[in-house]
């Protein structure tokens, strides 16, 4: 798979843990929103944002194995959030999964679709032939 990152030669864009592009061809996954849900379907991490995020993340890493992707080849993720600032706090975790700084979208809504729900994570994947 072909992947390049289209960054803007400017010194905040050089900070960003993110690209502010990424051209690719070929194949492509296009995931749902992805919740931070147990086996089971419940919600976890209550009141617990960072909880929540890893937990998507590791759900995420569950669609991105059936397709044998890996985070790296995350071309665009987007991420909801009822609470910015809350989310704003746990970047660390961005940097564990994300080494090959994807396009990133982060926005804030009223709320999800159950109000125990803090995040969702939805992501674009290049996929190899």
């Amino acid at each position: 798979m072909s992947r390049q990152t289209v960054d803007v030669d400017k010194p905040f864009h050089k900070n960003l843990p993110f690209a502010q592009g990424v051209v690719v061809e070929g194949r492509m996954l296009f995931t749902a929103g992805i919740t931070a849900r147990d086996e089971t379907g419940q919600v976890v991490g209550l009141d617990d944002m960072r909880q929540q995020i890893e937990t998507c993340f590791e759900n995420l890493g569950d669609v991105l194995g059936e397709v044998d992707a890996t985070f790296d080849d995350i071309v665009k993720i987007v991420m909801y959030t009822t609470d910015m600032d809350e989310m704003g706090k746990y970047a660390e975790a961005w940097r564990r999964y994300f080494t090959g700084r994807p396009a990133s979208t982060a926005v804030e809504v009223s709320r999800l679709a159950l109000p125990e729900m803090l995040v969702e994570i939805e992501a674009v994947v290049a996929l190899g032939p």
